[in-house]
């Protein structure tokens, strides 16, 4: 039935079109943009930062992110700069609140639209990381994925910037990579959050710093004491993790980033797939193996493994690794080789070894944008001589892992390598991250791993 018209409302005016609010940040309705009121202590100078419009537009558009290049104007009071900042556009209007760091190059990491003090931010940090674990619990509890570990938190993805957080079995791995961040009160409210959840019950939470980023951001080295241990007097520094039905050793004292690659979980599982799916199962390599993570996996389809990697102590990982997966791969033989990549795909390529399947993963080439030029070469070099090795109809999983290196750039490389190989390369599948690292379109920064899926005529 249509309602009639109100024809008495024929002469009014219609009210003016509102712009949209920006997105929040934080649980509830956003408010409208206000003039700055920067919160003032008594007797002291307003608190906050004054930023470009570049960076006013970039924070509206949903990132999170201020470089200090883009900060025109900074007031943190007396004493040491506070962690939280107030922050506003350079007409005064307040954009939200931020984790603040003078001497890093990211000066401002929103953590709200809104004027927070420290009181209600460690709210946040505990009701955001319970979010976030709570998207993860159907990957945790499917028995189809077969795996007990994941990443629980992915900092800005999960809206908690600089906080990662990984669960490997029984014990979980923080890290703090924000200043903002390095505080008693905020590793409280983070291990407090990670005890009270049910389905975790850890045996004990490590925190373990990434050198490279605490460096960037001047943070001091963390306590040698774990945040949290179930025995106190033993606390547990290693346990063994399941991965789509395979076991992995881990070490909280050992490993690269929090010890290993959880990234890659669905990767490892699509390339043994895609080996069975295109009969690419008699000789498979594994080019930076770490511990051994894409060749055990491969292991299950293929007939026989080589893994390659510079690392003398992954490749004794990966050893433990085999060992304990023997009763699911029987007695294929599976063998480790010690050295630099390239020279090893140089040497074999140029003698003639030929492979069914061959999976690239090496460590990000690109840590900065300046380095892409060079990060390309090494890409198109690594597949080249994968191309040569690789038999008439074989599998290529190649792989990137720096953001700086788009897509376009990756595919670019790997074209480049097959025209000088004088392969044909077709495309079967773009991969990335597995979904605990969760991409925020907002965020470009949350897409960094990059897998393509390829077969070679």
């Amino acid at each position: 039935m249509t309602r009639p018209r109100d024809h008495s409302a024929k002469n009014k005016k219609a009210p003016k079109a509102q712009p949209p609010e920006a997105p929040s940040l934080s649980p509830g309705k956003n408010k409208k943009e206000k003039e700055m009121p920067l919160p003032v202590a008594s007797g002291q100078a307003p608190v906050g930062a004054r930023i470009s419009r570049r960076a006013a537009d970039r924070l509206r558009s949903g990132h999170v992110w201020v470089y200090a290049s883009d900060v025109e104007a900074v007031e943190t009071g007396e004493g040491q700069a506070p962690a939280l900042l107030p922050v506003a556009d350079s007409r005064g209007l307040l954009l939200g609140t931020a984790l603040y760091n003078p001497s890093s190059q990211i000066a401002l990491r929103m953590v709200s639209r809104e004027a927070i003090g420290e009181a209600e931010w460690l709210k946040l940090v505990g009701e955001r990381l319970k979010a976030s674990i709570d998207r993860r619990l159907p990957q945790l509890k499917s028995p189809e994925m077969g795996s007990d570990s994941c990443r629980l938190c992915f900092s800005e993805a999960d809206e908690l910037p600089g906080l990662v957080v990984d669960k490997y079995a029984d014990l979980l791995v923080v890290q703090l990579l924000a200043k903002g961040l390095d505080s008693p009160a905020v590793r409280k409210a983070v291990v407090g959050a990670l005890q009270q959840d049910k389905n975790l019950q850890p045996a004990a939470i490590w925190e373990r710093p990434d050198p490279r980023i605490r460096e960037l951001e001047g943070l001091a080295g963390p306590s040698l004491e774990p945040l949290f241990a179930a025995d106190p007097e033993h606390p547990k520094t290693a346990t063994q993790f399941r991965l789509n039905g395979l076991k992995f050793h881990y070490d909280v004292n050992a490993g690269q980033k929090t010890g290993a690659f959880l990234d890659q979980q669905a990767n490892y599982k699509a390339a043994q797939d895609w080996a069975e799916r295109l009969g690419g199962t008699g000789r498979a390599l594994d080019v930076c193996t770490y511990q051994g993570g894409f060749a055990l996996h491969l292991a299950r389809a293929c007939k026989t493994v080589t893994g390659i990697d510079a690392s003398h102590a992954s490749l004794e990982v990966a050893e433990k690794n085999l060992a304990a997966n023997r009763d699911v791969i029987g007695d294929k033989e599976i063998d480790w080789v010690e050295g630099d990549a390239f020279d090893i795909l140089r040497d074999w390529s140029d003698a003639g070894e030929m492979f069914d399947t061959i999976v690239l993963d090496p460590p990000a080439f690109a840590k900065t944008k300046r380095a892409v030029e060079g990060a390309l070469r090494g890409y198109k070099e690594l597949n080249l001589r994968a191309l040569k090795m690789l038999r008439p109809g074989g599998l290529l999983v190649t792989c990137s892992c720096s953001h700086h290196v788009s897509w376009t750039d990756l595919e670019g490389a790997v074209a480049a390598a097959a025209a000088d190989a004088r392969r044909r390369v077709r495309l079967l599948d773009r991969r990335g991250a597995a979904p605990d690292h969760q991409v925020i379109l907002n965020l470009p920064e949350t897409e960094y791993l990059k897998c393509l899926v390829l077969q070679a005529d």
